[in-house]
């Protein structure tokens, strides 16, 4: 099955994502990582690979297409990036969005990196921003359209292990014979 996790910096993603792979017995592959190499690889902090890539499309189409391919290619997976669910499109058997307010997100940015709170915050709109910008212009991507996914899920109502709880319950209970149908991805250009 093939399983993907998206949401914003800070939702939740990569703990879930890591939760239910090995639960699953499934790979976890992760976008942020891969973005976070290709930085690093750069002497770039993300931010600044983020502000690069708004001039350098090459870089976000060159992460995208990885996702693409990954999710064509691979079935015991579990595909955790902001954008995962739009990039595996209907090869993904299950979508799933995690979602917190900002406030709660930039805190766990803030603990996770070591830095300032209101830095962290400032960061990641700044970075929310310039990515909804990309994937719109793009891929005609709207972020914040959240219909293609099959479960969405706000992190800052639960501890981290009763979201994962939430999570593998709803993975377990889909059955492929009591399926209606999954929302179709429309409309996407995947232009790398």
């Amino acid at each position: 099955m093939l399983i993907t996790i998206s949401g914003p910096a800070g939702s939740g993603k990569s703990t879930v994502a890591a939760g239910l792979a090995e639960r699953l017995g499934s790979e976890h592959i992760s976008g942020g990582d891969i973005f976070r190499e290709v930085a690093a690889e750069r002497d770039l902090t993300p931010l600044e690979l983020n502000k690069l890539a708004e001039d350098e499309d090459s870089i976000d189409r060159d992460l995208d297409r990885r996702q693409r391919e990954l999710a064509a290619e691979r079935d015991d997976l579990v595909l955790e990036s902001r954008l995962a669910g739009w990039m595996a499109g209907d090869h993904a058997d299950f979508r799933i969005w995690l979602d917190a307010p900002l406030d709660i997100r930039a805190e766990r940015i803030a603990d996770r990196e070591d830095k300032a709170v209101g830095t962290a915050r400032e960061e990641t709109v700044e970075r929310a921003d310039s990515e909804a910008l990309r994937y719109q212009e793009y891929y005609d991507i709207d972020i914040d359209e959240l219909d293609i996914y099959d479960l969405a899920l706000n992190t800052a109502r639960f501890s981290p292990g009763a979201v994962l709880d939430v999570v593998i319950t709803a993975v377990e209970a889909y059955d492929i014979v009591d399926d209606e149908g999954k929302t179709p991805i429309d409309g996407v250009e995947y232009d790398f």
